[in-house]
């Protein structure tokens, strides 16, 4: 039983694909003349911009990480919560469950796609990318999470979308759940448990 899960959100609690997706595309081909498929930029998803955008080749990333986010409001419309995770995280709030996230969002975007929606009243504690040096998939900022909450290890769990998820959970030894619903590729990700939907997490927490 779980007494503290913590939740990355781009594609976990909140559905930013399309969005994210898109403002890239757009910024990419009007600023740098490069096109790309959408399907080629699915890396992107789960890691910071600017890590996105060094891969991209990129040189400008500071000013192109802006454009980015300014672009993103464009598609502001096509961002919701996932179904079942406003029901979720209220029902494991009000069973006294430590509730936070850890996101390669940076404190500034986390402000403008997620706040607005509701759920930061339930988390005790928000690490962001500018909260750590390192990022995921390296284990530092769930390690952070676990320092400022003084959460037990063992009685914890990051539920996420992506392998960089997995992998920073795996590294920093906490127990890992796959988020089936906003997963895009699940092959390879060996979770310990596969969520198909919001309330299956209940099962696996304190009463």
């Amino acid at each position: 039983m779980y007494s503290t899960i913590i939740f990355d959100v781009d594609g976990t609690l909140i559905d930013t694909e399309m969005a994210v997706l898109s403002s890239l595309q757009t910024m990419l081909k009007a600023d740098y003349h490069q096109e790309y498929a959408m399907e080629d930029l699915r890396f992107v998803l789960g890691i910071p911009g600017a890590d996105a955008l060094h891969q991209l080749g990129i040189s400008d990333i500071e000013h192109a990480n802006d454009r980015w986010n300014d672009l993103m409001k464009d598609y502001f419309e096509s961002i919701h919560v996932f179904h079942g995770i406003h029901e979720l995280v209220e029902e494991l709030n009000s069973n006294n469950i430590n509730l936070g996230i850890v996101t390669s969002k940076t404190r500034e975007e986390l402000i403008a796609d997620f706040i607005p929606f509701g759920l930061s009243k339930y988390l005790s504690h928000m690490v962001c990318a500018d909260d750590t040096v390192r990022h995921k998939p390296h284990p530092e900022p769930l390690l952070k999470f676990m320092e400022i909450s003084n959460a037990e290890p063992n009685r914890a769990i990051y539920i996420g979308d992506t392998r960089y998820d997995y992998e920073c959970a795996r590294e920093a030894g906490i127990d890992f759940g796959l988020a089936l619903w906003g997963c895009k590729a699940h092959e390879g990700i060996k979770a310990k448990y596969r969520f198909d939907q919001p309330q299956d997490i209940m099962k696996y927490t304190k009463r």
